[in-house]
């Protein structure tokens, strides 16, 4: 298998068959020629073969299957790996389940390309609250998530928790992916820090995210847990800093 586009869409499913086919139409129908990659973590419902079908269909589609539920930061970390090896440009994390609008993905690269950043987050939270359908409880959960990890760290993105993402290759390329900790909801805010603290280019594009509508919900208490102890972890890696440090080359 080889890459068709210079941009790789980074999906991980589990149980997301009613999303998949409507996603990846959606992929498809960009203006910005991208490719996707599915990683099914071996789902029930058989999102896994509707994965398989729909690479036979397109050859921008590609299906990456695991054996095992083996939680989000597992599943992208062999993505990233997958992307290295057939020389993906751009490399974006993006949810399965619509709630990241594909629309978004040019202006990522727009501001990946027009800015020369190492990684481009998607905020909820750039100049206002872009959430819809959300009940009042998770919105406060995860803008006191974002300030919980802002004061301890010292990033200053408005978002430092969203999942919709855009790496540039060299970036992927400088952390050292076996020693990535973090599985659950604190995967995003580990993959953030370990390039903002080494001094790598990060800026924010606004995005709208939607609740979604097929599906259930993912996280839980023991992620929500897992993303607590991991912020301090992060800062205590830092040196008790609260700002980068000067880039290094491996990280």
């Amino acid at each position: 298998m080889f890459r068709v586009n210079e941009a790789l869409i980074i999906v991980p499913t589990y149980n997301e068959r009613e999303n998949l086919p409507r996603m990846a139409q959606r992929i498809l129908s960009l203006p910005d020629n991208v490719d996707l990659l599915v990683v099914d973590d071996n789902s029930p419902d058989g999102t896994g073969r509707i994965a398989d079908e729909l690479a036979a269909k397109h050859p921008e589609i590609h299906a990456l299957h695991r054996s095992e539920k083996n939680g989000l930061g597992r599943a992208y970390i062999a993505g990233f790996k997958w992307a290295l090896e057939r020389g993906y440009e751009y490399i974006f994390e993006m949810d399965c389940d619509l709630s990241h609008d594909p629309a978004e993905i040019p202006n990522f690269l727009t501001a990946a390309k027009d800015q020369n950043a190492d990684l481009v987050l998607g905020s909820r939270y750039s100049g206002g609250v872009r959430v819809i359908n959300w009940p009042l409880k998770r919105l406060m959960l995860s803008r006191s998530a974002g300030a919980y990890v802002r004061i301890i760290t010292g990033m200053p993105f408005s978002d430092p928790t969203g999942g919709y993402k855009c790496f540039h290759r060299r970036a992927l390329q400088a952390i050292r992916l076996d020693d990535v900790r973090s599985n659950g909801y604190s995967f995003q805010i580990e993959m953030t820090h370990r390039l903002w603290r080494n001094g790598y280019k990060i800026v924010e594009v606004p995005i709208i995210f939607t609740d979604r509508v097929e599906g259930r919900s993912k996280i839980s208490r023991r992620i929500v847990r897992e993303a607590l102890i991991m912020v301090w972890r992060l800062w205590f890696q830092n040196g008790l800093r609260r700002q980068p440090r000067r880039k290094s080359s491996s990280i």
